[in-house]
């Protein structure tokens, strides 16, 4: 059978150790089986363990394999599209649970940090860096937005004080949320998976789900084994494949790269980022960028539609970073990688139902680390009965790519394009 292990990322290389995770072998019965352990899966796991169900999970690689072990590893609020762009769409009643949902995420990490003690390098602070006056009218108005939501932990951020925090002469300006942050998103995975284990959960790494029997009484079948359970729940996101079509159809997997730097000195370390924040700018296809715990310099970006893997990411990357930090030009770069995440339309998370008993959430469209959180204990909640939270993310709309997934790649690309200039030209 075969064995995927982790790409070679800087969080595979400093991971913390974890036990062996047998592949399933049989059949096992379960109240709940959930097809994916990254954080969806995982988070989904842990709320239904702590309200007295029993929970398998099958893996087809092992624990945060996918988007969950390769991210940027920032803490963002909100949504991919902001609570106005919902209110627009569907309307300020669905708007307003939505927006009291919008901060929850980040919330839920820490809660798990601290109850488990989990060691994943957690820093509070992220910063929204603008490099047009454009962009620093955009964070004026979201700080306005989120404060109407509730979220006072914001400072605007003139161009002097941009300067205090982050050492690139591009900003104008930004938004600090000392409740953004960053983690090592790995061993939040893999403390999240030893905490579900704690309570009995079972995690079966190696065994992809190969085909859901639908019914009743629904079965995931693996190549070695099967799961009967009362529900299931879909978390592969940008890692499904075509296992549920009705969902492959409406999101399409996209690429992101990172590189990691080697250690830098700690005069240099605290010079780039002082205060140790994380930072994203405004641009439609952002770049990202944090200090790890040993001083490494994390920086990623740009979007490959259709999640082809490029031959040179450090060509890609580093050009970006040197951007922002000249003062790199001569460190050397110790890792690069590429992941994938699962983009929509709309760029809202697609939450729903199939039949009486198939649950799902796909689709964070680049925002998951927090989303990914709540939507777990949204999918508990729903399990159990409490369906409001839930309706209100199934309301949201679906739309299919145009063209179908033939033409969604090139379609994509050329949007992007649009909106990528238009950064440029400062529009």
């Amino acid at each position: 059978m075969a064995n995927t292990p982790y790409p070679q990322s800087y969080y595979a290389a400093s991971a913390n150790p974890v036990p062996p995770r047998p592949a399933l072998q049989g059949e096992v019965e379960t109240d709940v089986c959930i097809i994916g352990a990254g954080y969806t899966g995982l988070s989904s796991a842990l709320f239904l363990l702590e309200n007295g169900f029993k929970v398998s999970i099958v893996e087809a690689a092992k624990v945060g394999f996918g988007a969950s072990g390769r991210n940027g590893g920032q803490i963002v609020n909100s949504y991919s599209r902001d609570i106005d762009v919902i209110e627009r769409t569907v309307g300020p009643k669905q708007a307003q649970l939505l927006g009291q949902m919008a901060f929850e995420g980040g919330r839920i990490i820490r809660e798990r940090v601290a109850k488990y003690n989990i060691q994943c390098d957690l820093k509070d602070g992220g910063v929204f860096a603008a490099i047009t006056p454009k962009q620093m009218g955009h964070l004026e108005s979201q700080k306005r937005l989120w404060e109407r939501f509730g979220h006072n932990q914001l400072e605007l951020m003139d161009q002097k004080r941009i300067r205090e925090v982050v050492a690139c002469d591009s900003y104008i300006g930004g938004m600090l949320d000392m409740s953004g942050g960053h983690i090592h998103p790995l061993n939040l995975a893999l403390g999240e998976a030893a905490a579900v284990e704690s309570l009995g959960g079972i995690i079966y790494e190696q065994t992809p789900a190969i085909r859901i029997e639908r019914g009743a009484n629904p079965v995931v079948h693996t190549p070695q084994g099967k799961v009967r359970a009362k529900f299931i729940i879909v978390a592969g996101n940008a890692y499904l494949g075509n296992l549920v079509p009705e969902l492959a159809a409406k999101s399409m997997p996209c690429g992101t790269q990172v590189i990691t730097t080697e250690p830098l000195s700690d005069d240099l370390a605290r010079t780039l980022l002082p205060q140790d924040y994380c930072v994203e700018d405004c641009n439609y296809l952002l770049d990202y960028y944090r200090l790890t715990s040993d001083k490494r310099l994390i920086f990623g970006g740009g979007v490959v539609y259709g999640a082809r893997d490029p031959a040179n990411i450090e060509a890609i990357i580093r050009p970006k970073m040197l951007k922002a930090f000249p003062q790199l030009q001569n460190v050397k770069i110790d890792y690069a990688w590429t992941g994938n995440f699962l983009l929509t339309l709309s760029r809202l998370p697609q939450v729903g139902r199939i039949g009486d008993n198939i649950y799902y959430s796909q689709g964070c469209s680049g925002h998951g680390v927090t989303y990914t959180h709540l939507a777990g204990k949204v999918l508990a909640e729903a399990l159990r009965g409490q369906a409001e939270r839930f309706d209100a993310f199934a309301g949201l709309p679906h739309y299919p790519f145009p063209g179908g997934q033939m033409l969604r790649v090139p379609f994509s690309a050329i949007g992007a394009w649009y909106y990528s200039l238009r950064d440029r030209l400062g529009f």
